[in-house]
């Protein structure tokens, strides 16, 4: 559902480092409508961008390729933590927490252009 979500308002692409880089940068336009949303007291903006940041970690974590060693699990579990995080952030209205999702996300681009050379 992460993919569908994220290409309803983007180009797809057919390279999937692109594509995976394409879904960080997602979240990360996603989690700052999260946050101007809480600015506004939007409940229902607020957390109709929490499922679609939500959708695209589940995403991300089903395209992990746990054949490949220690990394996907480290990942799924990074991943699995933020979906927490964003719960939690919802409900309590947290911003700090957005904050902290969209630090690990942007640590996650560096390391993901890094990596790929993008």
């Amino acid at each position: 559902m992460g993919i569908e979500v994220y290409n309803q308002q983007n180009a797809v692409t057919d390279d999937p480092y692109m594509l995976i880089l394409k879904l960080y940068e997602g979240l990360l336009k996603y989690l700052s409508h999260i946050k101007n949303a809480m600015d506004d007291d939007n409940v229902e903006l607020k957390f109709t961008y929490i499922n679609k940041s939500i959708a695209i970690f589940d995403e991300l974590r089903n395209i992990l390729d746990f054949d490949g060693g220690d990394v996907a699990y480290y990942l799924d579990g990074l991943y699995l933590y933020q979906i927490e995080t964003l719960f939690s952030a919802g409900i309590d209205d947290n911003v700090n927490a957005i904050n902290q999702v969209m630090k690990v996300v942007q640590g996650l681009i560096e390391a993901w252009k890094d990596e790929t050379g993008l």
